[in-house]
């Protein structure tokens, strides 16, 4: 059956990847028609709605999207870009792929973190002899997608129905001599039932691909009530799974002992705030964000991403300079989803037959400052990276 796939290129370098990727796509001959869905900067300064109607239609229908990046900035500078028409009329800018989290449900957000053979990028550490040695790093966060510190409930000047329920906690007897104008409050939200749905699609994923731990990254510590419901909630179920280690780890430590022994952990299971950053730091050992690919995964929708940014300072580059592999590796993920696994493993062979050759690289490959005197110093371009993985096929 032809696939219907809503594209998403969102705003800056999005726009160069997400072609990429298609062409990779289209190489390994899957076959779908790819719809343009709206999202993004542009439709917020235009619109007031950087997450349009008519996109969130296109997602109802046809389930899957692939998604390039966004640009996000703070509410005061988003209200500026604001065409003069619909300034204030109380639209309030929020990330439109947050949205979208929260729209259909996009609980899951499954982030790879694996090491290519022969990425200059790849972490290294010194041995006890004095030499290096290079881990392989094998690691697939799960980052619970739509509560925690990023579900969006915060106020500045909390009205005074908040204050007062607020108060009814004696921590804040500390901020009892704040003025509400001059407080600003954040709830970090964690739910029962959405801690065992990603509870268990760790427990799963870590059974089907053979991991023999998983770990709970959180704060209990301090977060007694939200990081403890986790905890509880991970060893309830993790009697299901008797071959498959439950460990345990605060997210302040566990960023220290990622660059010390990557090799030791393999899934690993973190609300949303804690998730981003773990998933991030260990991104940095496998080639940063370049490589970091992830998916959204809701019980009808998914919509595959990679995790960098826009990049707007390089979007009017000629020719492109950015890293296509992150986007590619995304795409390999939404095959997966829908169950074209061999063509997923084809194209992720491809890629690391082109690292390992080290023939042809990006700049952020070569370690170099982003610019267009990059060409000069060796790097290839956007395009030429996918050509060399399409020609790898």
């Amino acid at each position: 059956m032809k696939r219907t796939i809503v594209s998403l290129p969102g705003d800056g370098i999005g726009k160069t990847v997400l072609p990429e990727a298609i062409r990779v796509l289209g190489a390994i001959g899957f076959d779908a028609e790819y719809v343009h869905g709206d999202i993004g900067w542009d439709f917020w300064r235009t619109e007031g709605n950087a997450l349009p109607q008519r996109t969130i239609e296109l997602l109802e229908k046809y389930k899957i999207g692939l998604f390039g990046a966004i640009t996000s900035k703070p509410k005061d500078a988003a209200a500026k870009e604001l065409d003069p028409s619909l300034k204030d009329k109380g639209f309030v800018y929020f990330s439109p792929i947050v949205s979208l989290r929260q729209r259909f449900n996009l609980d899951i957000c499954l982030r790879p973190c694996q090491s290519f053979k022969g990425n200059p990028l790849n972490f290294i550490r010194r041995s006890a002899d004095g030499g290096f040695e290079e881990p392989i790093v094998d690691t697939v966060i799960f980052r619970q997608n739509t509560e925690g510190l990023y579900a969006g409930v915060e106020w500045t000047n909390p009205p005074k129905v908040v204050r007062d329920a607020l108060e009814t906690h004696p921590k804040m007897k500390f901020f009892n001599n704040v003025p509400s104008e001059d407080l600003a409050v954040s709830t970090r939200i964690v739910s029962r039932s959405a801690s065992r749905r990603i509870l268990s699609a760790a427990f799963e994923y870590a059974k089907k691909h053979g991991y023999k731990n998983l770990t709970l990254c959180e704060k209990p510590n301090v977060l007694r009530e939200t990081s403890g419901m986790m905890f509880k909630e991970a060893r309830a179920i993790a009697k299901d799974y008797p071959g498959i280690a439950l460990w345990d780890t605060n997210i302040d430590a566990q960023m220290m002992w990622l660059t010390k022994n990557p090799e030791n952990y393999g899934v690993i299971v973190a609300e949303n705030m804690f998730g981003d950053i773990i998933s991030d730091g260990f991104a940095g050992l496998v080639g940063g964000l370049g490589f970091a690919c992830s998916a959204n995964i809701g019980e009808e929708v998914a919509v595959f991403e990679p995790t960098h940014g826009s990049a707007p300072k390089y979007q009017e580059l000629n020719p492109s300079i950015v890293n296509p592999i992150a986007m590619i590796l995304s795409a390999c993920m939404m095959l997966d989803h829908i169950g074209e696994s061999e063509k997923a493993a084809k194209i992720k062979s491809a890629i690391a037959k082109v690292i390992a050759e080290g023939k042809v690289k990006t700049y952020d490959m070569m370690k170099l400052k982003g610019g267009p005197d990059v060409f000069s110093k060796g790097a290839c371009t956007t395009q030429q990276m996918t050509d060399e993985i399409i020609r790898n096929l």
